[in-house]
């Protein structure tokens, strides 16, 4: 069965095949991403998460349906009880502490995504936010399995191989099969005929489009310390 996010997918695939595969990524795969940009990636990805959780406290307030609030507050608790904990014991080894991550200078790139979603997430519903949301949630998955599968026989001597790992992992793919069903969910309860002749069609695509472009972009940025 093909779902809005395969669909989403296909609208742009030169933009997500930039987005996935693009240098910063194959970098992580082989190994070869020169440590400072890796770090400059980490600061800014903390960053990146307290927005992130910003907009599914925001999920919260824009579902109808209990099952919505429910995956959304479970998102919001695993990001701030969670995941940027273990973010932060990623961070330390790699000689960043959280002081020294919030004293930085928020990147353009990162703000200019981070808002993208939220303006979105405030302006429109919960399936503007959603669409907003899924180059994120689903692309990091996608390149996880890619690269795990891609890089095996190397990867005990890849530095980044935990991050590779954590995104291939049974815990993370479990997380983006909810965010890709979650989307079918939301748009068949309101009803969206989302045939290409829609106009609500082609906004949640124009949605995506901007978001994976902007995902290009965080990746630009980690290579640019």
């Amino acid at each position: 069965m093909t779902t809005l996010f395969d669909r989403l997918k296909a609208s742009c695939p030169d933009d997500w095949q930039a987005y996935t595969t693009h240098p910063f990524v194959e970098q992580l795969g082989d190994g070869s991403l020169p440590l400072e940009c890796f770090k400059h990636y980490l600061g800014q990805d903390y960053i990146f998460l307290m927005h992130f959780a910003r907009a599914y406290a925001l999920a919260v307030f824009k579902s109808e349906h209990l099952d919505d609030m429910r995956q959304a507050a479970g998102t919001l608790d695993a990001l701030l009880n969670t995941e940027m904990s273990l973010h932060l014991t990623y961070c330390a080894r790699w000689g960043l502490d959280e002081d020294a991550i919030l004293a930085l200078p928020e990147a353009e790139p990162n703000m200019a995504y981070t808002r993208l979603v939220l303006e979105r997430g405030l302006s429109g519903d919960l399936l503007d936010l959603l669409v907003a949301l899924a180059p994120c949630v689903v692309g990091y998955g996608e390149i996880g399995t890619r690269l795990m599968a891609e890089h095996a026989d190397g990867l005990s001597n890849n530095p980044y191989r935990e991050w590779i790992e954590t995104y291939a992992g049974e815990e993370y793919q479990g997380v983006m099969i909810s965010a890709v069903e979650q989307l079918d969910r939301v748009a068949h309860r309101r009803a969206a005929a989302l045939t290409d002749d829609n106009p609500r069609w082609a906004s949640l695509a124009t949605t995506f489009r901007a978001a994976t472009r902007l995902e290009e972009g965080f990746w630009e940025m980690g290579l640019n310390p």
